[in-house]
Formats: structure tokens, C-alpha cells, sequence
């Protein structure tokens, strides 16, 4: 799954491509990069890429998306901007395009069912998810062809107003 990473002004798009142990790849942007990364204590890291060991340092910074990130040069400020903090984002700003990629109830309820899945092309007007609430069934629909990119719920989940459920891209 790729998600975008913004350090300090610079957004870029990091995706996980492979885990085994303590060796992952990672794609950011068009550039791959194989890491041995461990965990040396609670938030500090050790990264080694091509035999260059760089320490760095992951400290909270107001929610589980925000770091301060500190090597031993440079300070960050980063974000995970993954589905969810676009949507977020898009509801306070008004970005309707972001929005309409968003699929939410607007009262709170229960998941019935999503008959669609992760990476599953949608056209604008499929159901995407079921939502039992005040009794009644709802079904929600895409609001545009795309992709299936984020499911936040699974069957059966208790769900509350406004919450973002899928993600369409």
C-alpha cells in the first residue's frame, strides 16, 4: 500500500515493497531502496543503506500521523498522508474531489456488508458498502470510476456519523 510522506515542504510517495526480518524495500517516488533497519530502543532507529549506518530518532508530535524526525544533522517535521488524512483534509478545505472519493454514512451505524474489495475497479454508482442504521438499510455508492484503494471498516463494525468507510482513487 502507498501512502505520502511530507517532510517538512517535500511530499513523496513511499511504498512498502517487501519485509523479511529486519530487511524491507521500500519504493519513494521512482527510487527503491533496500534497508536493514532495527529498532535500537522505544522510537530511535538504526537504518544501514549501502553500508552507511544512519541513526534516527521518531518522536510523536500531536497525533499518531506527526513526527518530529531527528538524525544526527537534520530535524523534520513529518506526516503520513494516507486516505484518511486526505479526506480529512478535503472535508475541512472543502476539496470536493477529494471528498467525493470518500464513501461515508452520515449517521452512525453498523457495516452489513462491502461487496467489493482492496484494488477492485469501481464504476461512479456501484454499491460499495451497506450500512444498517435507525433500522433501516442504506447502501452508499461510488460517486466516480476508480479503484478501490482503502477499506477503514469490516463487516459488522459499529461506525459512527461522518466516518470515512472506503476509499475510491
Amino acid at each position: 500500500m502507498a501512502l505520502e510522506l511530507k517532510l517538512d515542504d517535500r511530499i513523496a510517495k513511499v511504498e512498502l515493497l517487501s519485509e523479511d526480518g529486519d530487511k524491507i524495500k521500500i519504493m519513494v517516488d521512482d527510487n527503491e531502496y533496500d534497508l536493514d533497519m532495527q529498532q535500537v530502543e522505544n522510537g530511535v532507529y538504526s537504518v544501514v543503506y549501502k553500508g552507511r549506518s544512519y541513526n534516527v530518532e521518531l518522536i510523536e508530535n500531536g497525533s499518531p500521523k506527526k513526527y518530529t524526525v531527528n538524525t544526527f544533522y537534520h530535524a523534520y517535521e513529518a506526516e503520513i498522508i494516507d486516505a484518511e488524512t486526505k479526506y480529512l483534509q478535503a472535508r475541512n478545505n472543502g476539496d470536493s474531489q477529494a471528498s467525493e472519493s470518500t464513501v461515508s454514512s452520515p449517521m452512525p451505524g453498523k457495516v452489513v456488508k462491502i461487496p467489493v474489495h482492496l484494488g477492485e475497479e469501481v464504476k461512479k454508482g456501484d454499491t460499495v458498502i451497506i450500512v444498517s442504521a435507525m433500522k433501516m438499510e442504506s447502501e452508499y455508492k461510488a460517486s466516480k470510476d476508480g479503484v478501490v484503494k482503502e477499506i477503514f471498516v469490516k463487516e459488522e463494525d459499529t461506525i459512527d456519523g461522518n466516518q470515512p468507510l472506503v476509499f475510491i482513487d
